[in-house]
């Protein structure tokens, strides 16, 4: 099969190439799936660069353990393990498979038969890669943590990616006013999918305006947690999904301090995976929402697609078709 290998951390141009690897055998539990499409995220950009080196003492002190990385896919199951009961041969399934395992940049996987779900018919093989990861952070934030309320005022920071789309859509389900945070080169993007104000980073600190929104929803968290605090209405919240292992540290230790004497909180969401995603898929059949694709490309821009999303230049969610 072609397999997109890293067999050292780097800059993914120079340390991702497409080469024949061997079809997996599942094991008892796993199913082997014929990827058909797959998809970019955080990990894969971290985990190439092997940075934060956190990332190393879990995945290879000084090259990855596993040379194929990717953690989202749709495709067809071709075999079966010998204690497989839920999945059979010919289905069409889709998950985030990261509780798992990786390997999705690949046109073969063998998998735990638990990381994926059956995909329902009304979706393409396109829009199911692109909604496992990203869409069920953005309903685990805004629905569970934050138990979003209609008519309220909402920030998505980081806006324009997989994550702000699909937490706009969900958002507006609940008539809130929308404001997103990105790059100037998605705002027009981001301004026809239905923000009512966008902000361009480069040019306006969100958390300097003396604007306050009852939610805040940040894919980046890049800013200090007093500065979260200074935008957030008295009885706001902010959820973050990701971003700086720095920021993130801060947001876990302020947001328990802060908690003591305000009615603001600082939340981190743990993410579950696939949880919710039928959910997502239902409302993408009724045409309630729909996922925002940059792509499909190739296979063998990978090592591209991994830089292209590092340094934020995607919109929406990046999706590579590998086979079918």
């Amino acid at each position: 099969m072609k397999a997109i290998l890293l067999e050292k951390y780097g800059i993914p141009e120079e340390v991702l190439a497409l080469k024949e690897a061997p079809i997996p055998t599942p094991k008892d539990n796993e199913v082997l799936i014929k990827i058909y499409t797959t998809t970019i995220n955080d990990y894969d950009w971290s985990i190439v660069r092997g940075k934060p080196y956190l990332y190393r003492l879990m995945f290879g002190l000084f090259k990855p353990k596993n040379p194929i990385a990717g953690m989202e896919l749709s495709g067809i199951v071709e075999g079966i393990g010998a204690k497989v009961s839920k999945l059979k041969v010919g289905d069409a399934v889709y998950g985030d498979i990261s509780q798992f395992g990786f390997g999705t940049f690949a046109e073969y996987i063998s998998i735990h038969e638990d990381a994926v779900l059956i995909k329902p018919e009304g979706l393409s093989f396109e829009i199911a890669t692109a909604i496992p990861h990203a869409s069920t952070l953005a309903l685990q934030a805004l629905r569970g943590i934050a138990e979003i309320k209609q008519g309220q005022k909402v920030l998505i920071n980081g806006g324009g990616g997989g994550v702000g789309t699909i937490g706009l859509q969900l958002a507006k389900l609940s008539n809130c006013e929308v404001s997103g945070v990105d790059s100037g080169e998605k705002l027009a993007m981001m301004k026809s999918l239905g923000y009512d104000q966008v902000i361009d980073y480069k040019k306006v600190d969100f958390t300097k305006t003396g604007e306050q929104y009852d939610l805040i929803l940040d894919c980046k968290s890049n800013k200090s947690p007093f500065s979260y605090l200074r935008a957030l209405r008295p009885t706001g919240i902010y959820v973050t999904i990701g971003g700086d292992l720095t920021s993130l540290i801060s947001v876990l230790f302020w947001g328990k301090i802060f908690s003591l004497f305000s009615s603001k909180r600082l939340q981190i969401l743990s993410l579950k995976p696939n949880e919710g995603l039928d959910e997502i898929a239902q409302l993408i059949i009724q045409n309630k929402i729909t996922p925002e694709i940059d792509g499909p490309y190739p296979l063998k821009d990978t090592a591209r697609l991994i830089q292209y999303f590092g340094e934020g230049k995607h919109k929406g969610k990046v999706v590579i078709k590998v086979s079918g």
